[in-house]
């Protein structure tokens, strides 16, 4: 599985975090949420899947959650894997993160999450603007002249 980001650090005993993210995406513009903790950035809508739960539940859990929006899943772009510090949770952590593309249904209402904002902007702003390289990877494939967000 590709990595980006942050070589793995000898010594570090990671534990293994999946998660599930999607690119919010309508016309030329995605939804992303900007994150004021630990740092501010803007990152795409997921988050870690909770034991017991299954990926698509969580995606859809993580996005009412970080942007008020309700989603319709369209399809699996991918999977990358990064190593970093979580400092909210105190751990080093090998996160296998799972790229969906969806598209908005309803704004349900404000993000629920704490320190969290929804944030439109046009998918080539995205491609430079996200917080982590495995998420502009996955949106510049998309910005990439020719690429539709539905399957032919």
């Amino acid at each position: 599985m590709r990595r980006f980001g942050e070589p793995v650090r000898a010594g570090i005993p990671y534990v293994t975090r999946p998660g599930v993210y999607t690119i919010i995406r309508e016309g030329d513009d995605v939804l992303v949420t900007e994150q004021a903790r630990p740092r501010l950035e803007f990152q795409l809508p997921g988050g870690g899947i909770d034991p017991g739960e299954s990926p698509l539940p969580a995606l859809h859990r993580e996005c009412l959650e970080e942007t008020g929006w309700k989603i319709r899943v369209l399809r699996k772009l991918g999977a990358f894997q990064r190593f970093t510090y979580m400092p909210d949770y105190d751990l080093w952590a090998r996160k296998v993160c799972h790229i969906y593309l969806s598209a908005p249904v309803l704004e349900a209402g404000p993000p629920s999450e704490p320190g969290h904002v929804a944030v439109w902007m046009p998918l080539a702003d995205a491609a430079h603007l996200l917080g982590n390289a495995g998420d502009r990877h996955f949106v510049q494939r998309l910005a990439a002249p020719g690429l539709s967000a539905r399957r032919p």
